[in-house]
């Protein structure tokens, strides 16, 4: 049975000056089964986010139609829309909406309350999802006291409470944990396997979209591609195309397929490739020779000067004395040189964003000591302002913090405020938006107009302009597609690279924790676990996974061929130092059995 029928669906917008006509949506068309798994592909901008609000009647097309569960949501009266929408379609947000005044519980059954169920019939179907999701021990807090990750599973909980005939979830994952972005999959699939709810999905993490049974990639408003997972990831390059990506295994298979492994294509898991790589048929190719060892690329050398920042005995206590007390920090002690690039990964609520914040003083620690190039920056008569020039902070959500008319204004807002001259702005401000791939036609576009993930690059832009010593970025691609946030990633490594900036990346993503830091610190309960390089940290992948976080997909590829008797470098973190691992292993096999 049909639940969702999109047919010749567009959506026109004229942007806020009234200058421009965007068309968001241009002729969509396609099918939904009752209890179907869709994910929906597609880089940012690409019209996915302005689909979703048509489904949820939160926005009206400019043609076509939508008919959900057998109504036309065009002949809905306003009155009746919300009635239908809590019945027939739960919706969550890339940008949870929590009310602060109600404790996360409350949030919650809001929609139950909705409903008109009474309070036991409210536990009855919000507990057990409290569960699945990891929350349970959190539901009488309230939101100004957890992270942002803790308030994106309160949303999912009290759209997932109300059970509707179909759930649609806008990138629902982005900021939370490995264990989390786990946790929440594992509930979403629950409801659609053992009760028939079913489900679109939104992601940039090309993993989620694996156990799918049907996935759309969009581009400029239009449907690109339409198949099952096996089938979009076997093309690889028309996926690239799109600047979207696979999953790594799915790469890895890919790349060992290109150098001549007689691999499938589509694979999508790592028992899959473990099987694959397995069979006695896998030869290496013809005349292939073991690579030369080249030496690695020597560490530019940095100016010789103080420490960047250094903490102390730092501890932090929210609402110290109260019956909300939460000890964020605890003892933790750091030195982070200067030209460094720092990774800090924790799990949800771990102390990351709290520590962070410390480091140019928005935040004053309850305990200990902070200094910035050898100085207290809480002494008498520090320069606390300057302090924030030089420590720029990309937070969270960065665009929550856009106002201006245009793009370029924005931009020049922190330079302006250096009072520096208009011309040496503007120069920064342009500078800055290059680095984040905007060029001169989003200049004069408002911040509003544009899709979630541009918002994100302006606001980084805005930081970046500024030109600060130290750039610390908290999650800051997410919300972006795959090809956006190693555009940003990569040009953030040439600011590292070129002009000596410190960097702390701040991030969810253990891949891109493995791609780009030279250095990870591991937070765990306001506690630093561990601080060491990728490799050694990543080592400890058990370890990793009991707190919440895990290794990159690699890690776990490669232990498992280890254990399948293939020998392999398990300390490999990324695709390139896997693919050449794999083919060594085989080469080096073969050559035994000579």
């Amino acid at each position: 049975m049909v639940i969702l029928e999109v047919e010749h669906l567009k959506k026109t917008y004229t942007t806020r000056l009234g200058s421009n006509r965007v068309e968001a949506l241009r002729d969509v068309n396609f099918n939904v089964e009752q209890g179907e798994f869709v994910a929906i592909m597609g880089e940012s901008g690409s019209g996915k986010t302005t689909l979703l609000n048509l489904l949820a009647a939160l926005d009206k097309p400019t043609g076509g139609q939508i008919r959900l569960n057998g109504k036309n949501l065009g002949d809905l009266k306003e009155k009746e829309i919300a009635a239908f929408r809590r019945e027939n379609l739960g919706f969550v947000f890339q940008d949870f909406n929590l009310l602060d005044t109600f404790s996360l519980k409350d949030n919650i059954f809001l929609p139950l309350v909705l409903e008109g169920k009474r309070y036991r019939e409210m536990k009855q179907k919000a507990d057990p999802i409290a569960r699945k999701l990891g929350i349970s021990n959190l539901l009488e807090k309230y939101p100004y006291g957890v992270s942002g990750g803790q308030k994106q599973r309160v949303a999912i909980a009290g759209v997932m409470a109300m059970h509707p005939k179909c759930i649609v979830l806008d990138e629902p994952t982005a900021m939370l944990d490995p264990n989390g972005r786990k946790e929440v999959l594992k509930a979403v699939r629950e409801l659609n396997k053992k009760e028939g709810v079913t489900v679109i999905l939104i992601t940039h993490y090309m993993e989620e979209v694996v156990f799918a049974d049907d996935v759309y990639v969009m581009d400029r408003g239009h449907i690109v591609m339409h198949g099952v997972p096996k089938e979009i990831f076997s093309r690889v390059d028309q996926l690239k195309k799109y600047r979207l990506d696979v999953p790594q295994v799915t790469l890895l298979a890919y790349d060992l397929k290109e150098a001549g492994l007689a691999i499938p294509d589509g694979i999508l898991t790592i028992p899959e490739l473990v099987d694959a790589l397995s069979r006695p048929e896998i030869r290496v190719p013809k005349g292939w020779k073991l690579p030369e060892h080249t030496p690695k690329k020597e560490k530019k050398e940095l100016p010789q000067g103080k420490e960047s920042i250094k903490l102390e005995h730092v501890g932090y206590t929210y609402n110290p004395g109260s019956a909300y007390e939460m000890h964020a920090l605890k003892d933790v002690n750091l030195e982070i040189p200067q030209g460094q690039f720092v990774g800090i990964i924790g799990h949800t609520g771990s102390g990351k964003s709290t520590l962070i914040q410390h480091f140019n003083g928005l935040i004053r620690p309850t305990e200990g000591h902070i200094y910035f190039e050898g100085q207290d920056i809480w002494a008498d008569k520090f320069p606390l302002r300057g302090l924030r020039s030089q420590v720029g902070l990309v937070f969270q959500y960065p665009e929550h913090q856009l106002f201006e008319t245009d793009v370029l204004t924005d931009v020049c807002f922190g330079p302006k405020n250096q009072n520096l001259p208009p011309e040496e702005c503007e120069k920064r401000a342009k500078e800055a938006l290059e680095h984040v791939g905007l060029d001169e036609s989003y200049y004069a576009k408002s911040p509003f107009e544009l899709s979630g993930g541009q918002k994100r690059r302006v606001a980084i832009a805005g930081v970046l302009a500024m030109n600060p010593k130290v750039l610390i970025l908290d999650e800051p691609t997410a919300g972006l597609d795959p090809m956006g946030r190693d555009e940003i990633l990569d040009q953030i490594a040439s600011l590292h690279e070129t002009r000596g900036i410190t960097i702390i990346l701040v991030s969810h993503s253990m891949e891109d924790i493995a791609k780009y830091v030279e250095r990870i610190i591991v937070m765990n309960h306001g506690v630093k676990t561990f601080d060491d390089a990728p490799k050694k940290v990543f080592a400890h992948y058990k370890e990793l996974e009991a707190i919440g976080l895990a290794a990159p997909q690699i890690t776990y590829i490669m232990h498992a061929l280890k254990e399948k008797g293939l020998d392999v470098d398990t300390s490999a973190i990324n695709v390139d130092e896997a693919t050449t691992s794999i083919l060594r292993a085989l080469w080096k096999k073969e050559e035994d059995h000579k």
